[in-house]
């Protein structure tokens, strides 16, 4: 299979640069896989959509301010870094602009200088290591320096909004780079109207990491090599999955992160709990053994992303969803509108 076969023209113009004033004001197409029809809507209606019994799975992970600006020490050089997983406690695995003029010792300085990183190495992967000198504790001066790490196809510098609104409203468990933008759709209210109507809801735990900027570099895409990131599906939500799929309930993944998650944990047929790392690549012709819906953004040309809901819901019907998007000018990205795949 080729990465040509899931490219496709989007206009810049499409690419939402900001959320909308109420998240669930989004708009939502509704893809049916059996009739291959489409349906317009709003967000906030989803649950008109829903199977007649579902449980939803949601990705409770929690963006952090991962994305810092600062100096060389001595020489005044700029430097960001994007911090992807603390490897020992203040010791972190980062990716680092420019890297070429960094050097083992090299000391960079965040704020007023309430933060300093010094390079311990510089791995052949790309990455650097970077140990965190500081006073107080590390989540708050980080919290005070470091910014929103919003892709980079949003082309602006985050700002104070994009601290609540480039997070879900149920994120609890920090640990990502990017947030897992499904879930950005939903409001309290919402959910409470979805609890109300009898639709039940479980959680999970993917920190989602520098692989959803990764782009694909080899034509043939069965030779990628997925980033692997960090899962954690606790034994009582494991359960509430089982017992949901026994009684027929339906399976929402609110999100690709969470399709990922639960085809690792139930990779055997059963969903399992789960506590590491997984590098699983999701392209046409996986067998699901766990997802019945997904609710999803729309997503880069030739992406890994691209390649998940094209699995799911069939190549031809993508491409056939996107133009429809297209043509009714459906926003794109992370703060951009939603489908649900039936």
């Amino acid at each position: 299979m080729k990465l040509t076969d899931f490219d496709y023209h989007l206009p810049l113009d499409r690419i939402a640069q900001s959320p909308l004033q109420q998240r669930d004001a989004s708009r939502l197409l509704v893809v049916n896989r059996d009739t291959h029809t489409f349906h317009h809507t709003q967000f906030s209606q989803i649950g008109e959509y829903l199977p007649d019994t579902a449980l939803l799975v949601l990705n409770d992970t929690k963006v952090i301010p991962a994305r810092l600006i600062g100096n060389k020490r001595g020489t005044g050089g700029k430097i960001e870094l994007l911090l992807i997983r603390e490897k020992e406690t203040d010791i972190w695995e980062a990716l680092a602009k420019p890297r070429r003029n960094l050097r083992i010792g090299t000391q960079i300085e965040f704020g007023n200088s309430n933060l300093i990183a010094e390079v311990l190495a510089k791995p052949d992967d790309g990455h650097c290591l970077v140990r965190f000198n500081y006073e107080g504790t590390f989540s708050a001066i980080l919290a005070d320096v470091g910014m929103m790490p919003l892709p980079p196809y949003i082309r602006r510098a985050p700002n104070a909004e994009d601290k609540i609104r480039y997070q879900s409203v149920y994120a609890a468990t920090e640990g990502a780079i990017a947030a897992p933008t499904a879930g950005l759709h939903f409001t309290p209210r919402l959910l409470e109207e979805l609890k109300n109507s009898g639709v039940e809801t479980a959680t999970l735990t993917l920190h989602v990491g520098p692989g959803t900027f990764q782009p694909v570099k080899v034509e043939n895409i069965q030779t990628h090599k997925m980033h692997a990131e960090y899962i954690h599906l606790a034994e009582t939500e494991a359960e509430r999955i089982r017992s949901a799929r026994v009684a027929g309930v339906k399976i929402v993944a609110i999100g690709t992160t969470v399709v990922r998650s639960l085809e690792t944990a139930g990779i055997t047929g059963t969903v399992r709990p789960y506590s590491g790392y997984s590098d699983l690549f999701i392209y046409p012709g996986h067998r699901f053994n766990v997802v019945d819906a997904l609710v999803t953004n729309f997503h880069l040309p030739k992406s890994t992303l691209l390649m998940l809901v094209s699995a799911f819901a069939g190549k031809d019907l993508i491409q056939k969803a996107y133009q429809e998007a297209l043509q009714h000018n459906y926003r794109f990205y992370s703060y951009g509108d939603a489908m649900l795949i039936l």
